[in-house]
């Protein structure tokens, strides 16, 4: 997709994804491009983005954060118990559907999900789980 930034005092003042009406290369516009350097896969995430001014085109650059092994076994704790969480909800909304068995195994195979995510202590045994 292609990008175009406006620059007014070595500052970026707009960033379009459609071409301006006055065009590249007037009232300050520019081509950019987008630079998202490779993640490795749940075990990183860009950060927010800088402008680089001085490459032409103007580069939007992201950065990368590495997920640290708690923060990735709290959200697959979280991800992991969503079915208990539903059932829980769908049986409290209507009192008909109530099943104690139903709510018992979402819980039991939530709960043996989330032992084995809390015995990982690397990203490899993480990815194991998956």
């Amino acid at each position: 997709m292609p990008l175009y930034v406006q620059i007014q005092n070595n500052e970026v003042k707009q960033c379009w994804d459609t071409l301006p009406p006055c065009g590249v290369g007037s009232d300050g516009w520019k081509n950019a491009v987008e630079v998202r350097p490779p993640l490795t896969p749940h075990r990183q995430y860009h950060t927010a983005h800088v402008f680089d001014i001085t490459t032409d085109p103007v580069q939007i650059v992201y950065g990368i954060i590495d997920i640290a092994v708690d923060e990735r076994k709290a959200n697959m704790k979280a991800s992991t118990n969503f079915p208990y969480q539903e059932e829980m909800q769908n049986q409290m909304k209507d009192p008909s559907l109530y099943d104690p068995k139903k709510l018992k195994a979402a819980k039991d195979s939530a709960a043996s999900k989330v032992a084995s995510i809390d015995a990982a202590t690397t990203h490899d045994e993480l990815d194991a789980l998956m």
